[in-house]
């Protein structure tokens, strides 16, 4: 209260200006020694002052710079300078004023209008800043006061804040909480919740108050329904049955107890009975038996009780944060998608490599994480020469490509075209070469993960609010899904390379009659989809760690990724990305403590989803399908 009349004092007008010197000379005393208790005359005094300087007083006083010379000449320290109370520099000795905590409190009140009038920006929002961390109602009249003086919208959201919560018009306060409109940031949420506080009470009649609604028995249990009787001093204390033999006991004459003969006292109800009587004669303290309970929670009633006591208020606030909660959900919805989104992106830009590889040649490449891998450290390798992260980005994804285009080749001429239509020898083969390149990974770059470093304009996110923001990162890789999706059409219905491609994938015999080699073109094909990984590689490297095991996170999803996508259908690839990045992002937000789960239930899933459509979400029609 005595900081709420400090700060109503601070806003009236001085009825007889007083410069501070003439003030401190006055107070003395209370000023060299100043206390809780005696200290408020003088902080009234020099605010309402009307000298420019009390401010600067003010607030020397709090930061202990205000001190008295030896002939009691008050000054300002800064350091080792001095300067008497209009900013004039002086020479002598000084003792500085060292005022306790609870007295710097009262002088920091009392600095708040100063402080949202202060011509210097900072000091006005480090004065806004104070008021959120702490609102108390006294802040309103000082708010206020300020927007009277000068318009500041961030001022003016803060006085609807407190206005909310702290006007004593319930009308104003309804008002407040309605202009916030569509409004959700934290903030408001956090002056909202307080207005919807409940204390739950037990009454023998209606409750009174804002009931916000009343509680069943069945919901408290009866134990508890009476703990808070007991609470709220409209019962006694439950009687124990053993407080109640002890009591029985101790009271026994002449072999009766209260006039009861002991050997009556066989039932529960004639114990309760005796102990009744004994309770009326004020023998034994009031306790109440289970009848007593069982009829004092019959004529009980129990409800929870706003804090505010408004409904109009409640109402309001309830509504509003009811219109938040909807909002909220629908971000955080949004948030879930576009997160299951940039991992369905990350899928196929993994995948969309062994869609040539597998989809269209059949060929199980289990090595293909592996070019992933190289392409990540290719782009590591690139920075250590480029020191220049977006030049190095430049000059790896084409450099990427390039390497793992050629190892892709190599691998197809020295041990895939040998294993044409041997599937298991394939896979078998293809895996040891997996094991071979991790180990040279090792050997060249050892076991500690590598930086690869994104650029500053890749390194922040795209923010659409407080609840839903996208890595630039993540963005950038959606981006590049989306170009070699554009690239790999073209390459396949546009030029002639992708014609033979598909003839060769239809028919290999009838291809080579028309002039077509086809051992060319599955070399060029498997080139090409390694050589994407190894993009794909560079792309995944600037979130995730760069290590030799880099592809085998990504090997079991991209076969996953093609077989539910499709096999031989880049749309279907594109469609088994979206269905397991939303499927594994939607297991792991019902499930967020264990991603291992996610993964089990993703691939239980897929088996079963595959039982029932074994050619994929998009099936290869007429020859192409005939393999």
């Amino acid at each position: 209260m005595m900081r709420f009349l400090l700060l109503a004092l601070v806003l009236a007008l001085p009825a007889h200006a007083q410069d501070a010197a003439a003030v401190l000379d006055t107070y003395r005393d209370q000023v060299e020694r100043p206390s809780r208790t005696t200290i408020a005359p003088v902080i009234e005094a020099l605010a309402t002052s009307g000298d420019p300087a009390a401010a600067t007083v003010l607030a020397a006083w709090a930061d202990r710079r205000l001190a008295v010379m030896d002939d009691g000449t008050f000054v300002i320290m800064d350091g080792d300078a001095l300067s008497d109370l209009a900013g004039q520099p002086v020479e002598g000795e000084a003792q500085p004023l060292r005022p306790n905590a609870g007295v710097r409190g009262l002088i920091a009140s009392a600095l708040v209008p100063f402080q949202l009038t202060d011509p210097d920006p900072a000091a006005r929002g480090a004065a806004r800043d104070a008021i959120a961390r702490n609102p108390a109602p006294e802040h309103l009249p000082a708010i206020r006061g300020a927007l009277a003086r000068a318009a500041d919208p961030s001022l003016s959201r803060l006085e609807r804040l407190l206005t909310l919560r702290f006007d004593p018009d319930p009308a104003a306060r309804v008002a407040a909480i309605e202009s916030f409109g569509a409004d959700q940031s934290m903030d408001l949420r956090a002056a909202l919740n307080p207005l919807l506080a409940t204390t739950r009470v037990a009454t023998l009649g209606p409750p009174e108050g804002n009931v916000a609604r009343e509680i069943p028995v069945s919901e408290l249990g009866r134990e508890g329904a009476y703990d808070l009787l007991v609470s709220a001093g409209l019962a006694p204390a439950r009687l124990t049955r053993d407080a109640a033999q002890a009591a029985l006991v101790a009271n026994i004459a002449d072999g009766q107890v209260a006039g009861i003969a002991v050997a009556s006292l066989n039932t529960q109800a004639a114990r309760d009975d005796a102990y009744s009587a004994l309770e009326a004669a004020g023998t034994v303290p009031p306790a109440a038996t289970e009848d007593e309970v069982d009829a004092a929670l019959d004529s009980a009633t129990f409800a929870d009780v706003y804090a505010e006591p408004n409904a109009d208020v409640t109402d309001a606030a309830r509504a509003a944060l009811n219109g938040i909660a909807t909002r909220v959900g629908a971000m955080q919805a949004a948030d879930l998608a576009l997160d299951a989104l940039s991992l369905a992106s990350i899928y196929f830009l993994a995948a969309i490599g062994l869609a040539i590889t597998f989809g269209v040649m059949r060929v199980i490449n289990m090595a293909h994480g592996e070019f992933i891998m190289m392409g990540a450290y290719t782009g590591y390798a690139v920075q250590q020469v480029v020191p220049d992260y977006t030049l190095s980005l430049v000059v790896a994804l084409p450099l990427a490509f390039l390497v793992t285009f050629a190892a892709g080749v190599a691998l197809e001429r020295l041990v895939i075209r040998h294993l044409y239509k041997r599937p298991l020898e394939t896979l078998l083969a293809t895996f040891g070469v997996s094991i071979m390149l991790q180990q040279l990974a090792k050997n060249i770059f050892g076991t500690q993960a590598r930086p690869l470093t994104a650029p500053d304009w890749l390194s922040g996110s795209l923010v659409i609010n407080d609840l839903v923001q996208v890595s630039m990162i993540r963005v950038a890789i959606f981006v590049l899904a989306l170009l070699f999706l554009g690239l790999y059409l073209f390459i396949m219905r546009r030029t002639r390379l992708g014609l033979e491609v598909r003839a060769v994938q239809q028919n290999p015999t009838m291809a080579a009659s028309m002039g077509i080699s086809p051992g060319r073109i599955n070399m060029l094909a498997f080139g090409l989809g390694s050589g994407i990984a190894g993009i794909a590689g560079v792309a995944i490297g600037l979130f995730a760690q760069v290590t030799s095991e880099l592809g085998q996170q990504y090997i079991v999803q991209s076969f996953m990724t093609v077989v539910v996508g499709g096999v031989g259908s880049i749309f279907g690839t594109l469609a088994g990305a979206a269905l397991i990045g939303f499927l594994q992002k939607g297991i792991e937000w019902l499930n967020p403590s264990n991603t291992l789960a996610a993964q089990t239930y993703m691939i239980l899933f897929i088996i079963i989803f595959i039982q029932f459509r074994p050619r994929g979400i998009i099936a290869l029609k007429g020859r192409a399908a005939g393999d």
